[in-house]
């Protein structure tokens, strides 16, 4: 039996939630990886093969679309209604696990 992406479980990976959260605004590839390790402080990177890789599976899920207006030849990237639901609902799921984990820590 094939092994699900998270995305089909209505989960996000890390770099899926870091993507979706850039694409907010428009951006293509570059910037967005730019955008994640700057804001990031570099702490997260996310190269150019996870990156495309990470793409096609939020453009396969209708998270994300191509925007109308491309950048010089290039791809560019916006979050879907879909998508900024998806995304609401993993920050949720995010703060109820530091709520949990914050409990034992205490």
């Amino acid at each position: 039996m094939p092994r699900k992406d998270s995305i089909d479980v209505g989960e996000l990976t890390d770099a899926a939630f870091y993507i979706l959260s850039s694409v907010v605004e428009e951006k293509h590839g570059y910037l967005i990886m730019k955008t994640i390790e700057e804001l990031t402080d570099n702490k997260v990177t996310i190269g150019p093969a996870s990156l495309y890789t990470t793409l096609k599976k939020l453009l396969a899920a209708k998270l994300i679309e191509l925007s109308d207006g491309a950048d010089e030849g290039k791809k560019v990237y916006k979050i879907t209604s879909l998508g900024r639901e998806m995304l609401i609902k993993e920050i949720e799921r995010k703060k109820e696990m530091i709520k949990f984990a914050e409990h034992f820590l205490k």
